[in-house]
């Protein structure tokens, strides 16, 4: 492991978690790699991610913030749908750290920005989160829904404070994307890739967790299901903390291997299974940079696997070097590395040693598995083959019985009778509400790091 700080930045630690043994012939390197940063200041100087393309940047404007609300028609159906939107988006805007640049877009089919109003972001005061709350009177239910226009909006937003680094969108919406293409979304969502990360929220369960967890995968965000508008104030305030406590932008995972090795994928799978392999973009001979958005004082952990090639017994290699890095800033061209760590293969013939899996790599090859037996088993049921989604369903009990993913387990329980928690056997429960089963799905990502 190895540290390096920077000025401003927070720390950054990289630990490898891995069985380096390998046996005779074998050719797949698994490793764990937790990311922490801790620490950032952030007075005196600019957060730190893209490079710089504007005006100057002080401490007082570290981030941009630009909330979609969806004010469609079937927002007004009930009516507390908009009203708790009025009331989440005040909520989010009395959060704003002084000096955030933040602006309130109204999205139907169309994108309307209703604070400022006038294609810019405000800066926010006392006296800008007054008038900010006001406009909300202007967020009434009428129209279509086009997400990717709203993203197209954001983006346009905050193409006009490019000296702003850390920028975070918020979307809401209660139903589909019924008004714009699957490509047309698709597009929008390929087009500010890269600009801004989001998070997505979906009220009530008229809306596709497909289509909003398409766009916070792209954006690095998270997806999640609010089902009572009664609830939505206290997720978006919630949603605000985090984004304001971020200090740094576009930080990159790179991965060096040696020649006749490959990286087969990257995942992050704490706090929440994302993965990264088609993300890579090239850095380099033998390097690939894979993207894991903006940081504040937190720890990730991802899962690396690299295939080398085959060698004999007593042969011992570096399969992978795993940096932390930032793209270059203004006056410099090349990029900062924040923090690195290294991934070993060592050919033994001990037999003990190379069948030993890495606690950190089976927990987390079972937090994987059981959020895809929660979706496949969901989708099965709505599929109408009860056998399949049962026996999915019973692996997912299991899983979230055996690594203490008591949060999974609960929502679970919500779906199926659990019979036997260690062997997965289930029965489905009668009536089941779709609120509930919605709600497994959107949080069947979600993980539990490995116990110390």
């Amino acid at each position: 492991m190895a540290t390096l700080a920077k000025p401003n930045l927070p720390r950054f630690d990289v630990e490898i978690f891995q069985n380096e043994y390998l046996a005779d012939g074998a050719r797949e390197v698994n490793a764990i790699v937790t990311v922490t940063a801790t620490g950032g200041g952030t007075s005196g100087g600019r957060p730190l991610g893209i490079a710089d393309a504007g005006g100057p940047q002080s401490a007082d404007t570290a981030a941009a913030v630009v909330i979609l609300v969806d004010c469609s028609g079937s927002m007004d159906y009930p009516k507390t749908k908009i009203n708790g939107a009025r009331e989440a988006t005040a909520a989010a805007i009395d959060a704003l750290r002084d000096g955030t640049a933040f602006a309130v877009v109204a999205g139907t089919h169309e994108a309307r920005d209703i604070y400022p109003g006038d294609g810019t972001l405000a800066t926010a005061s006392a006296t800008t989160r007054g008038h900010a709350k006001e406009s909300l009177r202007r967020l009434t239910a009428a129209g279509g829904t086009a997400m990717g226009t709203w993203l197209a909006k954001a983006d346009k937003l905050f193409l006009t404070r490019r000296d702003i680094a850390i920028r975070h969108a918020v979307l809401l919406t209660d139903g589909n994307n019924e008004h714009e293409s699957a490509v047309d979304l698709e597009r929008a969502i390929e087009r500010v890739t890269g600009h801004f990360t989001a998070d997505c929220r979906g009220v009530g369960t008229d809306w596709r967790i497909d289509e909003l967890r398409k766009i916070s995968s792209a954006l690095l965000g998270t997806v999640d299901i609010v089902a009572e508008p009664s609830g939505l104030a206290e997720d978006f305030r919630s949603m605000m903390a985090g984004a304001m406590g971020k200090q740094v932008a576009d930080v990159a995972l790179r991965i060096w291997t040696p020649a006749n090795a490959a990286v087969k994928f990257v995942k992050q799978v704490a706090p929440a299974v994302e993965d990264l392999t088609a993300r890579r973009a090239e850095a380099g001979p033998r390097a690939g940079d894979y993207p894991t958005g903006s940081w504040g004082d937190e720890s990730r952990d991802y899962h690396v696997c690299v295939e080398v090639p085959a060698a004999s017994i007593g042969n011992e290699m570096l399969a992978a070097r795993i940096s932390l890095v930032l793209p270059p800033q203004v006056g410099s061209g090349t990029p900062e590395v924040l923090s690195q760590g290294l991934v070993k293969a060592v050919w033994t013939d001990d037999l003990a040693s190379s069948t030993r899996i890495s606690p950190q790599v089976a927990h987390y090859t079972g937090q994987a598995e059981l959020a895809s037996s929660i979706q496949e088993g969901l989708e099965a049921h709505r599929a109408g083959d009860v056998d399949t989604a049962t026996s999915k369903l019973g692996a997912a009990v299991r899983i979230a019985h055996a690594t203490g993913n008591e949060g999974t387990y609960k929502l679970l329980q919500k779906v199926v009778d659990v019979v036997d928690p260690k062997e997965g056997t289930v029965r489905f429960r009668k009536n089941v509400s779709e609120a509930d089963s919605m709600t497994l799905e959107t949080r069947s990502t979600k993980t539990v790091r490995v116990k110390k």
